[in-house]
């Protein structure tokens, strides 16, 4: 089933040289008028030039030059569609629902697909589905196979759901497959860190107040923002965001929000600081959009939302 979401509406729920050249005529006015064309020529040739660069050089920018103002809004530029995945022809994983940009005037889109937390559904993710749909990327947020499943089985859940995104759904074609990413809240936290440790070539993973109990993760390759919650008493920051954080390769792109005033369940209700860098990572690893690096490099500071942030940059993907 498709639908087509009003501009900032969240549904209901059920539960992405010039050349010159000399020219040579027989008389003054012949060589003018060549002279002129020539000019007219690389006048153009200038005008496409920067253009034809910025494709050349990121053909994944989506969306207009991006601001403080549009990342922390509750809708981006694109307007938002939505279809349902049955749990009946989900394979490895409970269903869930696939919101993409309505327009395909700009090509395809990257993608990333959310995992809820223990004992939770899609239903608790939702909101995240529009917010970063709109900014120009397919996202999925799912159901898990069971409310009760731990963090590696949902990491493999968040991979089999990626699959069906890209080889089965009814968005594929909307869908670049080489750039991909995850999220998940609590255990689905923990399971976005297993589902990037087993497959390398996804571009992003956002543990959300992440919950395992492995807390090493030197074999990562994928850039990794993990966010904390400085009141959270489910999955503290000591046993569990910072030791992630501080395990990942020191030559990975990496950074640690801790939110302020915040608990383990903040991730579960609109949030402007998780939306703000959630945002900022997916575009700069997902879209290999420079334009975003001005949120996270230099280092956002401490204020009433941030407790702590740490990273590197500048990043280099």
């Amino acid at each position: 089933m498709q639908q087509h979401l009003p501009s900032g509406t969240i549904p209901p729920h059920p539960s992405g040289p010039s050349r010159t050249g000399t020219f040579l005529g027989r008389s003054r006015t012949s060589t003018g008028l060549v002279a002129a064309a020539a000019a007219t020529a690389g006048l153009l040739l200038t005008g496409l030039a920067p253009g034809a660069q910025a494709v050349a050089a990121n053909p994944y920018e989506r969306g207009p030059a991006p601001t403080n103002a549009s990342i922390e809004a509750s809708r981006g530029s694109y307007a938002v569609s939505q279809t349902s995945v049955s749990s009946l022809v989900a394979s490895g994983f409970g269903g869930g629902t696939i919101y993409y940009p309505t327009s395909t005037a700009d090509g395809t889109f990257g993608a990333v697909v959310i995992s809820p937390g223990f004992t939770a559904y899609e239903s608790s993710i939702a909101w995240l589905g529009p917010r970063l749909a709109s900014q120009g990327f397919v996202v999925f947020t799912i159901d898990t196979n069971t409310t009760l499943d731990q963090p590696d089985s949902r990491g493999r859940q968040l991979l089999a759901a990626l699959d069906h995104l890209t080889q089965r759904s009814s968005v594929r074609t909307r869908v670049d497959a080489s750039r991909l990413g995850v999220m998940g809240h609590s255990m689905g936290g923990g399971g976005s860190l297993e589902a990037a440790k087993s497959r390398t070539s996804l571009k992003a993973a956002i543990p959300l107040t992440g919950w395992n109990t492995d807390k090493t993760w030197p074999e990562l390759r994928t850039p990794t923002l993990v966010v904390g919650a400085d009141g959270d008493t489910v999955a503290p920051v000591a046993t569990h965001s910072k030791p992630f954080y501080t395990s990942l390769p020191g030559s990975l792109d990496k950074a640690y929000l801790e939110l302020r005033g915040a608990s383990h369940f903040t991730p579960n209700t609109s949030n402007t600081t998780i939306a703000k860098y959630s945002i900022s990572w997916l575009k700069r690893f997902i879209d290999n959009d420079t334009r975003y690096e001005q949120f996270l490099c230099p280092l956002p500071q401490p204020s009433l939302t941030i407790a702590e942030y740490r990273g590197n940059c500048p990043h280099t993907a």
